[in-house]
């Protein structure tokens, strides 16, 4: 897709907030809003994966009109996925309140799914680590587990507005990042097969740090062994044995299965993001019907 009469870095002005739009490829772009000194006093990104889009906001705790911020970032992020080919939009809300629902109304959004973070303390009981026990894993190799890994992955997130879909360029991208550590990446195979695996991501500048299950999955192939419970138990242990004392995980809360097994093992409830959704075509698109991270296990 072209970015033809978008200039690559285009300030805005939109009311009282300039926008500022940098396009990272045909699939993602990021937004800054800058009040008229110049102070950014929010961001967006917007990704696209999976023949939809996502689109994430961070608006400083010291804007007081929130909608004044919101409309016109939401509105410049919605001209960008239009532009880039459209499709279905999930605008991710960390606290929903009345200018969320109001700007995501003005918009054309409704409000659809619910993914809730749940954390657990860290280490384990004993008889929850047990569910891992005799579960052999390895790490994760940079330049040697990409292509199993992403066959894995699709298979998994097959109809996952996010997760599914990845291409190596997106693995790339996560390679890169600055938190990646391949060592907190496990692989747990069967007859040389990957069969599952459990990727964790430490939030080091949280306070205390925070160990994130940040993709688990279990082939289909593999479905009815347990693996599920037995990975994330894995990756817990993992994050405990680094030091780490919070655990956290995202999940959908349509997906009732895997919200059952986290609470079992010993999950609550910390905080739920909302996604406000518009589909261009009105056919309801992906209702969230499968998790943010993690498949039914």
């Amino acid at each position: 897709m072209s970015d033809e009469g978008i200039d690559p870095l285009a300030s805005r002005q939109m009311g009282r907030v300039d926008i500022e739009r940098r396009f990272e490829g045909d699939d993602s772009a990021v937004l800054a809003a800058r009040d008229p000194s110049g102070q950014k006093v929010a961001e967006a990104r917007a990704h696209r994966g999976n023949d939809a889009w996502s689109i994430d906001v961070n608006v400083s705790p010291s804007v007081a009109d929130r909608t004044s911020v919101l409309s016109p970032l939401i509105g410049a992020a919605l001209e960008i996925t239009e532009a880039h080919g459209g499709g279905i939009v999930h605008w991710w809300a960390n606290s929903a309140g009345a200018a969320e629902r109001t700007v995501a109304a003005e918009h054309g959004l409704r409000e659809e799914r619910q993914l809730f973070q749940l954390r657990r303390p860290l280490p384990l009981e004993p008889e929850v680590a047990a569910a891992a026990a005799g579960l052999v894993c390895r790490a994760f190799v940079v330049g040697q587990d990409e292509e199993a890994w992403l066959r894995v992955n699709n298979r998994a997130f097959a109809d996952h507005p996010e997760q599914g879909g990845w291409t190596l360029d997106d693995l790339a991208e996560r390679e890169a990042a600055p938190w990646f550590d391949p060592a907190g990446f496990l692989l747990h195979e069967i007859d040389g097969e990957l069969a599952a695996f459990c990727w964790t991501k430490v939030h080091a500048t949280h306070d205390p740090p925070l160990g994130e299950i940040y993709v688990i999955a279990v082939d289909p192939a593999f479905h009815g062994r347990g693996l599920g419970r037995a990975m994330t138990v894995a990756g817990l242990r993992l994050l405990a044995s680094r030091g780490i004392t919070l655990g956290m995980l995202y999940v959908d809360a349509a997906n009732v299965a895997a919200v059952s097994l986290y609470y079992d093992l010993g999950f609550s409830l910390h905080h739920v993001q909302r996604a406000f959704v518009l589909d261009p075509a009105g056919s309801g698109g992906n209702t969230g019907q499968v998790p943010s991270s993690t498949p039914t296990p």
